[in-house]
Order: C-alpha cells, then sequence, then structure tokens
C-alpha cells in the first residue's frame, strides 16, 4: 500500500510538473524590439500590393461580393475542415467590429506571430504561418493601406471547433512545431533575382504553399512536399500540384503560368475554376514583374509527385 502512495504521488507531481511546463511553452510570444523598429511608418501604395498578393479579400470580403464591395471586409465565409468550422473575422476599420483600433504593432504581432491585440493566440486557418516569412515593413505598408477601406459594422459569428481543438491554449504548442521565419526552399548564391523575390511572394505574402501542400496529422504543412498538391481543407477536393513533377506543371512554361496568373486562362484554354477564381482575381492586380518572379519561383523548385491520394477511376 505504502508502494502505492509513493507511486500515485510521483505521477500526480510529474503530471503537475508537466502542466506548468505546457503552460510556459505554450504562452503568446510577442515580437521583439528590434522586429518592431523595422516596421517604419507605412505607405498605403505599396500597401495595396501586398493586400492583393496576400489575398485578404478571399476569406475576409462578404462571402459573394464583387467589384468594389471586395473591399469591405466584414468576413463572415464559412471554412469548415476536420478540425471544425472557423468564420474570418471583420477585419474591416470599423473601430468596435473590425480591426479599426489596431495599431501597426498589433497587426504585425497578428501576422508574424498569430498573437491577438489581447495576448491570445489566432488559429492558423489565418495563415500566420506563411505571413511569419514577411518582412516587418511590408506588413506597415499593409496596415496603411487598411487604413483607406471602409469600416464595416458587424461581428462574425464565432469559430465551432471540436474538443481539444477549441482551447486555444495549445496553439502555442504547435507555434513551437511549424511557425518559423525561414525560407522552406534554399537556393544557392547567385540565383537569379526573379527567383528569389518569386520565393518572397509564394512563400510568405500569397501564402501557396497553405493550400497547396500536404498537412501532417497535426496540421503543419509538410514541407518534404512543398507545394505537391494535397486533398482541400474543406470537402474532398484537390488542391493540384503546382511543383514541376508529374501531374504539376511539368508542361507549362514560365510565361504560362504568368499568364494564367493574369487571365486566368490555362494553356489548354480552360479557364480558373474553384477557390482559386479568388485567387487569380487578386494574382491579376499584381505588376507583371511580380507574376513573372512567381513563376520563376514555381519552375525553380524542386519537383515532386502529387502529394494526395490516387483517384479511383470510375468502373466502366
Amino acid at each position: 500500500m505504502r508502494l502505492l502512495k509513493r507511486i500515485v504521488g510521483a505521477a500526480l507531481v510529474l503530471g503537475a510538473a508537466g502542466a506548468v511546463a505546457g503552460w510556459f511553452l505554450s504562452a503568446p510570444a510577442r515580437l521583439d524590439a528590434e522586429t518592431l523598429a523595422q516596421l517604419g511608418s507605412g505607405d498605403a501604395a505599396r500597401g495595396k500590393r501586398i493586400f492583393y498578393a496576400g489575398g485578404c479579400t478571399s476569406c475576409h470580403a462578404k462571402p459573394g461580393s464583387q467589384g468594389d464591395a471586395r473591399l469591405q471586409l466584414a468576413g463572415g465565409l464559412e471554412l469548415k475542415t476536420p478540425f471544425g468550422t472557423f468564420v474570418p473575422p471583420n477585419i474591416s476599420q470599423d473601430a468596435k467590429d473590425g480591426i479599426g483600433a489596431w495599431s501597426v504593432e498589433d497587426l504585425a504581432n497578428a501576422m508574424l506571430k498569430g498573437v491577438s491585440p489581447s495576448g491570445e493566440h489566432f488559429y492558423p486557418a489565418f495563415p500566420y504561418a506563411s505571413y511569419a516569412r514577411m518582412k516587418p515593413a511590408d506588413i506597415a505598408d499593409l496596415h496603411a493601406f487598411l487604413k483607406t477601406l471602409p469600416a464595416v459594422a458587424g461581428k462574425t459569428r464565432a469559430n465551432s471547433l471540436r474538443f481539444p481543438f477549441n482551447i486555444r491554449r495549445g496553439i502555442g504548442l504547435w507555434k513551437r512545431l511549424y511557425l518559423g521565419d525561414q525560407p522552406v526552399v534554399s537556393f544557392p548564391n547567385g540565383t537569379p533575382d526573379p527567383v528569389m523575390a518569386g520565393r518572397y511572394l509564394v512563400e510568405g505574402p500569397g501564402h501557396c504553399g497553405e493550400c497547396h501542400t500536404p498537412r501532417a496529422f497535426t496540421g503543419g504543412t509538410k514541407k518534404s512536399e512543398w507545394l505537391a498538391g494535397a486533398t482541400a481543407a474543406e470537402g474532398s477536393g484537390i488542391v493540384p500540384n503546382i511543383t514541376s513533377g508529374e501531374g504539376g506543371l511539368s508542361d507549362w512554361s514560365e510565361a504560362d503560368i504568368a499568364y494564367y496568373l493574369e487571365t486566368g486562362f490555362t494553356p489548354d484554354f480552360d479557364s480558373v475554376g474553384g477557390a482559386m477564381v479568388d485567387v487569380q482575381r487578386n494574382m491579376a492586380e499584381l505588376t507583371p514583374g511580380d507574376r513573372a518572379a512567381i513563376s520563376a519561383y514555381l519552375k525553380a523548385i524542386p519537383p515532386h509527385p502529387n502529394g494526395y491520394p490516387a483517384r479511383k477511376q470510375p468502373s466502366s
């Protein structure tokens, strides 16, 4: 009996120690003073480019919005995933319901660290795991551009997540595995400038890997299969392979990719469809140089076979 008590006591002590360690390891971390000093004053004209490169309208515009209404960032889209339903919030300039009261430091901590002004973790459905690779000055430019957009009143409904995914504190441990500012693909010295510029746009603000890369059961992207295509987060659809591997863009030239991003037309005269419609619409707002850089990067990265399960062929 005495031995059993000792075992139980030791287990309780170890459990308590683990809980305390987990609490500290999962704590939200904000940007340091050195990074904040790199923000600068921000420029709205430059920020417009970052806004479209980051695809802010795709998730935060009212569902079904067209034209200038896409700049009314009231949120409300429902993203139904295996973890539950995420609802992108109002990020308009409404001070009460949106982010109109956010400082540039608040936006930087949200995008680079996934931390809210109140000190809570954001869920990585907000793709800060990619935004973490962005330059602080670009965040300041984006903040300046967002200030030019309209305020829209109205809160979105809350996320609806299953246990244990509804425990935000646990995101801190996830961040230790997947949040970092290092590039995914390394290139040697002397790599052409367009490739390097494309790497920044694709891996950072463009967050292309968030949809086009397979994920582990933990929800983090598999860097070893970068941009190899994946099962869609919503439903059972497929997000295509955009490397030059088999099933990907091996038959596309850089010019083909750039033209597709500008117009939505493939080399086979097919047109963009599905969730990519909104993405392509954003890419069309970029400069020809930006689209060429994205194309150069996609043709320069390691090729991979399709990163999603093979589809069964229909029986005849």
